[in-house]
């Protein structure tokens, strides 16, 4: 038998197969996406199965394209007697708010609340329960479990996750969240089993597309750069990160509405905003150019900056971890990083900083250092997995 994880975007849905041994989930035995889902898009699956890679195109309707893909996943899961049966469908949900601090199993009751929390992450709840419902549709017999990106952020403290606004405005949930929660919650677990430190001060950096730290200690989150949204905090691909209330009032008397402010702050800021160019790192740093530069100098300013606070909040710095498509695999940022935060005692190795490509768990520190660094390619897939055995048994 196996676990089926899922991650349902807009335009993109990415999957990974894991089969449980002796009652074990182990990592994936096929992973893949289907990607070019959005109106006017270009249907493709691609999937690894015993380390071959293949592709192939999806017939393009003007129909449910999300149920279509899900008609040839399944026909994919099924063709091949070597794949095991799927026992249960484990989703990434981004945003559980306060009432979901721990992955549940899905019902309607589940699904309307979850709703509710839409408008704190509209580039992805939407999305996730889209999956879900398609999901629902497509493997009826199957549960279903929501796997929370806030839950591991549930230990923060009150004086963490509290903002300076009157109580009744905090009765409604308005509040620090945090998130990248089963990313952070499987760069812990590997630390604990790496390294001696990782019951000490941690400080993880997931950084791609959405970026945020993690402040942990004894391996549970105590800060993060994350917020009430995935907004806050530092720049990434699209987003903007940290930002003076005062501009949103400003823009709001220049007569901008909702909506506008929503694709402003969501879709068109970050390094694709301060750049022009692109939101992908590595077409910035192909490009050259000195906005090109500037978006990049910037977003290296954020992490050094907030990783700064959360160090603070420590009392200290054990570990540093760099994870995400950007942390895996971009090893000029982390030198960057590296070199600016020396003052803690942080020491790279420079030789085996560049060996680190994001396809293993590598330590890049030189002896010396006084602080453990390591780049661990992340993988949320697993983590929903292990929370869906878990939560059914």
């Amino acid at each position: 038998m196996a676990i089926l994880s899922v991650n349902a975007g807009s335009s993109t849905l990415k999957f990974s197969l894991h089969p449980l041994q002796d009652g074990v989930v182990q990592p994936s035995l096929l992973s893949g996406s289907i990607e070019g889902l959005e109106p006017g898009g270009a249907p493709r699956l691609d999937w690894t199965f015993a380390a071959r890679r293949q592709s192939r195109s999806l017939p393009a309707t003007d129909g449910d394209r999300f149920a279509q893909a899900l008609r040839c996943l399944r026909e994919l899961l099924a063709g091949d007697p070597a794949i095991p049966a799927i026992e249960a469908i484990a989703h990434r949900v981004v945003h559980g708010g306060v009432d979901f601090c721990a992955s549940v199993r899905v019902t309607e009751d589940v699904l309307a609340r979850l709703t509710l929390l839409n408008s704190l992450a509209p580039l992805h709840q939407p999305q996730n329960l889209q999956g879900i419902r398609a999901f629902q549709k497509a493997f009826p017999a199957l549960p279903q479990v929501a796997c929370f990106d806030t839950a591991f952020h549930a230990t923060l403290a009150e004086v963490d996750y509290r903002f300076a606004l009157p109580p009744w405005l905090a009765q409604q949930g308005v509040r620090r969240y945090g998130f990248h929660g089963l990313s952070y919650q499987y760069v812990m677990g590997v630390l604990q089993q790496r390294s001696t430190l990782a019951g000490g001060r941690v400080l993880m950096a997931h950084l791609g597309n959405g970026a945020s730290l993690c402040a942990a200690l004894e391996g549970r989150s105590c800060a993060t750069t994350m917020g009430f949204s995935t907004l806050d905090g530092l720049m990434m691909g699209s987003r903007c990160g940290a930002l003076d209330a005062g501009v949103l009032l400003y823009l709001l008397e220049q007569g901008w509405d909702h909506d506008r402010l929503q694709t402003l702050l969501y879709k068109q800021s970050g390094l694709l905003g301060v750049s022009g160019i692109s939101a992908d790192m590595r077409s910035l740093r192909a490009d050259g150019s000195v906005a090109a530069q500037q978006a990049i100098d910037m977003f290296t300013h954020r992490i050094v900056r907030e990783s700064g606070a959360l160090v603070a909040c420590l009392g200290g710095l054990d570990v540093l971890s760099f994870s995400g498509g950007i942390g895996e695999h971009d090893a000029v940022l982390r030198a960057q990083v590296c070199e600016r935060l020396a003052w803690l005692g942080v020491a790279l190795d420079p030789a085996l900083n560049l060996q680190a490509t994001g396809d293993q768990v590598l330590a890049i520190h030189r002896p010396e250092s006084r602080v453990q660094l390591w780049v661990i390619p992340t993988d949320e897939g697993l983590v929903a997995a292990r929370e869906a055995a878990s939560l059914l048994g």
